[in-house]
């Protein structure tokens, strides 16, 4: 069906034939190139490697071809065994090791699966490292290891202990404040490790949790993504429960996205929306996330005083620009929060506690917070061109088009106007422009894009 291989890992669908799919050969030689990309780069003789996984049908598998090629390689491996993308993040450093793999296809349907890379802090491998990755694997100029050098192998149970305990320590999660407000929580796991993981952080902060799929068998029932048209279940749940809220994660748990106590969504994007509103009120600093995210976050950046930057998209991208801005919090629009203070990833568990501490200050109900941020609604629709036609022509001429309004083209041709804005970017693997657009009203943002694909079409 498919295999993606990019500067950030390799994904497919398991079976099929080699180069085509996500096949055992693919897993060896792919796995290969990282384990000896890492062994190029390093001085130290022995290797250590964390690997953890989601609770998708492939992942054993998965998961033993991984290891039994490092351990081939000489690189010994820690593995977490079931685990979030966010905890193997944070075990990498906890445990010094040289780096990580996490098996995850994260919000792909149950035929993915796929090889993240994480370098010795335990983030993204930058996109110089991962197309060295990618040109070991193609020249297969692998060197294993004889037989008395091969890698030793453990495993750790107690990976989410230490990732929650880390959590829980964060001067900015008031555990009390939370405890004091014994709040009832729907959680909807999709089947896989934040059905673990979340309850164990809910229970430690004394909140009662309803589940609901969440036993990690990794048959996933709904599409994983979690937007409004999956999740009617846990939005009926929630009122039938009459719960305060309901959590939603992706099978990865690097994704959050919140129900109101209505049954409502809370928006994917004012997930880091209310977050960073918490953690700006009480420190003034720098908000960051990519040009595709909502304005919300900027305006409430502004209206604490504090300052608010875009990155291109991609969570390598969000992350070099906060650490280069020093930033307060950070994330993308799709429910990933990135707080520095724990670490430089994606994670719902960090999102959850510092939500709840928010919701505890705040004394509000969830539809009452969600009502005090400003509103906007997105419009995504694209545009397909025949392959003859060179885009980023049309993007270039588009950015003249409009130089008179404020323009980034840090990735493609963002146009702020002053009531919504446009995101044009093209797409890597095929001859289209993705349109990417927010106003005050979906009607607006739909008439937006409409109205950019007719310049577009005149500009051909």
């Amino acid at each position: 069906m498919s295999l993606i291989k990019s500067i950030s890992g390799i994904r497919g669908t398991i079976g099929g034939k080699v180069n085509d799919n996500l096949t055992p050969l693919d897993v060896v030689k792919f796995a290969s190139a990282f384990g000896t990309w890492l062994q190029n780069n390093n001085n130290k003789k022995d290797l250590t490697l964390v690997i953890g996984r989601d609770a998708r049908i492939s992942g054993q598998m998965v998961s033993s071809l991984v290891t039994a090629t490092l351990q081939g390689l000489g690189i010994n491996v820690i593995d977490l065994g079931l685990s979030t993308t966010p905890t193997v993040e944070i075990m990498v450093p906890e445990l010094k090791a040289d780096g990580g793999i996490i098996l995850t296809a994260s919000h792909n349907p149950k035929q993915w699966n796929a090889l993240k890379l994480l370098n010795n802090k335990g983030e993204f491998i930058s996109g110089e490292n991962g197309a060295e990755v990618l040109a070991l694997a193609e020249s297969e100029d692998f060197n294993y290891a004889e037989v008395d050098d091969l890698g030793k192998y453990e495993t750790r149970d107690d990976a989410f202990d230490i990732h929650i305990r880390q959590i829980l320590d964060l001067p900015m999660v008031d555990v009390e404040a939370i405890k004091g407000k014994k709040f009832k929580v729907v959680l909807d796991a999709v089947n896989s490790t934040g059905g673990i993981a979340i309850p164990m952080l809910l229970d430690k902060l004394g909140c009662e949790t309803i589940k609901l799929y969440c036993e990690p068998t990794g048959h996933f029932p709904h599409n994983p993504e979690p937007l409004k048209e999956h999740l009617g279940d846990i939005c009926e749940l929630v009122k039938k429960e009459g719960a305060d809220f309901g959590i939603v994660v992706d099978p990865d748990v690097d994704r959050l996205a919140l129900i109101d106590e209505k049954g409502e969504m809370f928006g994917e994007e004012y997930t880091l929306v209310a977050v960073a509103d918490y953690l700006l009120k009480n420190k003034n600093g720098v908000a960051i996330s990519n040009l595709s995210s909502s304005r919300a976050l900027r305006d409430v950046a502004q209206n604490h005083n504090s300052e608010y930057f875009a990155s291109a998209v991609g969570e390598v991208n969000v992350v070099t620009l906060m650490k280069e801005k020093n930033a307060v919090i950070g994330g993308e629009g799709n429910g990933g929060i990135i707080y520095p203070d724990l670490h430089y990833g994606r994670d719902s568990l960090v999102g959850v506690a510092l939500f709840l501490t928010h919701l505890a200050k705040e004394n509000k109900s969830v539809s009452e917070l969600r009502a005090g941020y400003p509103s906007y609604f997105m419009g995504k629709k694209k545009i397909e061109l025949t392959p003859e036609i060179n885009v980023d022509d049309i993007l270039t001429k588009m950015e003249k088009e409009y130089q008179n309004e404020e323009v980034s083209t840090v990735d493609g041709v963002k146009i702020d106007f002053e009531n919504n804005w446009v995101h044009l970017r093209k797409s890597n693997t095929e001859p289209i422009i993705r349109i990417y657009t927010e106003a005050k009203s979906q009607e607006e943002a739909d008439r937006l894009g409409d109205e950019m694909i007719a310049k577009i079409n005149s500009l051909i």
